[in-house]
């Protein structure tokens, strides 16, 4: 929808795209659906769910197997954005690598976008 032809709207690292895959089956699941919401003390918060279809709106990108939708809200403020899949001692999860963001709270989980 907001895309460059011949541009993925984001870009899944290795490591992301092996834990969707991973996801992906457990469930049987069609993907991973992310978008963002009105939320947290920076103003916006990342959403992420596994659904079982493919909303005609969503923005549909692949990669070696991992299927990530972006719903039709939030494709304008992930352009761009890599998605990676991190594992520390004490937490592993998604993080976004996001472009468009100007400010992000300290604990990461909120995040505020440049103007558009």
């Amino acid at each position: 929808m907001f895309g460059i032809p011949g541009k993925q709207a984001v870009t899944i690292t290795d490591k992301a795209a092996h834990q969707i895959r991973k996801l992906m089956t457990g469930g049987d699941k069609k993907g991973l659906r992310i978008g963002v919401k009105k939320g947290g003390c920076a103003g916006m918060e990342y959403t992420m769910e596994y659904v079982d279809a493919i909303d005609p709106m969503d923005e549909v990108v692949e990669q070696d197997g991992a299927r990530v939708m972006i719903a039709p809200m939030a494709q304008m403020f992930l352009f761009g954005t890599e998605i990676d899949y991190e594992t520390a001692l004490l937490e592993s999860g998604f993080k976004f690598k996001n472009p468009n963001v100007s400010e992000a709270c300290g604990c990461g989980e909120s995040i505020k976008f440049n103007e558009m």
